[in-house]
């Protein structure tokens, strides 16, 4: 393994660089003696001359450009972090990422003006109770050049939102950790550390990384927007605490602090996670690490189908400090129009009438087509949140966007676009309730034209539904595209007021093997048979 040095390799570590190290030395990282020295004891002189000695630079407070600049300007930009006695690591952070590129009038006008965009946006952004857009930028980001906190408005254009690392770890028992002071966030707030960790550690192993601006959830990152962070292309997941060698043990899987069972980092599973404390030092039990695998694949495939049921389901096996914290962990992973706030005082099972009402259509059509029983909550069509807590039901749903249930925000109102049989005889179904087994109906109709249709009905789950008379909505995807031979269909009653209540939910199934052709034969004439189609009102 490759152990050529970082700028920082002085420093007493243990853990190792990666074996695909290439980048050499970077002189514009700083050490931490550098960054924790106070302005008022360099001087601005003296600030001037660790700026040029850390960037090659020989800029002078007499010289006529940096790149164009009278001796007053430069004085100007340096001097307010003289006057507070700001340590350098602070003011690195601000003016390194423009210290080549723009004159000093600009690196002065351009901070001011960012600074006043980024409260304008963040002030905006906050209205009724709500988030008005998921992809929300962090307040502040860790500047692992500079070792400090600072806030997002310092960081250039140039640096995309991929570019920004996230930190994922599990949390250890209060009496496995302390309440570190730092001079990296300015000693503004305690960062929880594990007893055998420490921010130096963790700096090394994200610059090996490649790192060059990370968030770290002691920042105070705003709770509703965790999610979008995880969404950057690299995260480094800390499996056994925050920066502590990968050591698992058999017993680590049970426990309450294990990464893979606690609520937030639902949301902080990536296709491409970067394991962090690994030194080669520590193996792990053949059995350990098959499971810690499996584990891992799991996640990944549950993140990436995105069907709000299965990530429900995952939750609820989950621990949290709050069980609002339970909700809030979904918030992201269901592609809401909205963020909903993160109230302390709001119950778990209101924030999820509140989740439900700003998810994603599709999300919603997940919920209205898979859930197998009528809501107890508020809606008909929806589970209540102790129905997902407790919901021992299953329905087998291979769609990701089977249809949608979109949302009339001024009236409160849901609807569905559709096809539907009005009035269908349903047969069959109210018998064999055998969990895991599946049960086989029919449902029988009258076409417009007054011929007498039937075609074959399949359910999964236990859920009895009664024989007789109902209506019928029918999912809106073409199974058959998606390589599967059934279709999905609501069973409920349409009221008198026009809104659809519903029951339960089956499938339509087709065993015949058939070529194409004839497949696409049987749907236009099994479409004809439908009395219309339209928009239904859910209840």
């Amino acid at each position: 393994m490759s152990t050529k040095p970082t700028a920082l390799s002085s420093l007493d570590h243990t853990l190792r660089p990666p074996q695909d190290w290439s980048r050499g030395i970077d002189h514009s990282i700083i050490s931490s003696a550098l960054a924790d020295t106070p302005c008022a004891d360099l001087g601005i002189d003296g600030v001037l001359k660790k700026f040029n000695a850390t960037l090659s630079t020989s800029y002078t407070l007499g010289s006529q450009d940096l790149r164009a600049s009278r001796k007053t300007t430069l004085h100007s930009i340096l001097e307010p972090y003289v006057a507070r006695n700001d340590d350098f690591g602070t003011v690195y952070g601000h003016l390194r990422p423009y210290w080549y590129d723009y004159d000093v009038t600009a690196i002065k006008d351009t901070l001011c003006v960012r600074e006043k965009l980024d409260r304008e946006m963040r002030r905006k952004l906050l209205a009724c109770n709500r988030i008005r857009t998921r992809e929300m930028f962090p307040r502040r980001l860790w500047d692992l050049y500079a070792n400090r906190v600072v806030p997002y408005w310092v960081v250039p254009d140039w640096v995309e939102c991929g570019m920004l690392w996230g930190i994922s770890h599990a949390w250890l028992d209060e009496n496995d950790r302390v309440n570190a002071m730092t001079p990296i966030n300015g000693y503004e707030w305690p960062v929880p550390m594990p007893n055998d960790a420490n921010l130096d550690r963790i700096r090394i192993e994200m610059l090996n990384l490649g790192a060059q601006y990370t968030w770290l959830d002691e920042w105070k990152l705003d709770v509703p927007s965790i999610g979008s962070v995880y969404k950057s292309t690299c995260v480094v997941c800390y499996f056994n605490g925050l920066g502590r060698p990968l050591h698992l043990r058999r017993d680590y899987f049970k426990s309450d602090r294990c990464w893979f069972r606690h609520a937030w980092t639902l949301q902080e599973i990536t296709r491409h996670l970067i394991i962090g404390g690994e030194s080669g030092d520590d193996i792990m039990e053949k059995e350990v690490q098959e499971t810690f695998d499996e584990q891992l694949v799991r996640l990944q495939r549950i993140r990436e189908q995105g069907l709000v049921l299965e990530l429900a389901s995952e939750m609820k096996n989950r621990v949290s400090s709050k069980p609002l914290d339970k909700v809030a962990g979904l918030a992201y992973l269901v592609e809401p129009d909205f963020l909903p706030t993160y109230d302390v005082e709001m119950s778990d099972m209101d924030a999820w009438e509140v989740l439900m009402d700003m998810m994603s259509a599709w999300h919603r059509g997940q919920l209205f087509l898979y859930f197998p029983e009528p809501g107890n909550g508020t809606k008909y069509w929806r589970p209540s949140w102790q129905q997902i807590m407790t919901n021992k039901h299953s329905m087998y749903c291979p769609f990701r966007r089977p249809g949608e249930v979109k949302r009339n925000g001024d009236t409160d109102g849901d609807w569905y676009w559709g096809y539907c049989i009005e009035s269908a005889e349903v047969r069959g179904l109210d018998r064999g309730l055998k969990a895991g087994k599946r049960r086989k109906g029919k449902v029988v109709f009258k076409n417009p034209a007054g011929v007498c249709c039937t075609f074959t009905i399949r359910a999964k789950h236990v859920y009895p539904i009664p024989d007789g008379s109902y209506t019928l909505i029918r999912s809106s995807n073409n199974s058959h595209n998606s390589g599967y031979d059934y279709r999905l269909w609501v069973v409920g009653q349409l009221r008198e007021d026009g809104k659809f209540q519903k029951l339960s939910v089956f499938f339509s199934e087709d065993d015949e093997q058939v070529n194409p052709s004839k497949r696409a034969r049987r749907i236009m004439r099994l479409r004809g048979a439908f009395m219309r189609s339209g928009a239904f009102r859910a209840f």
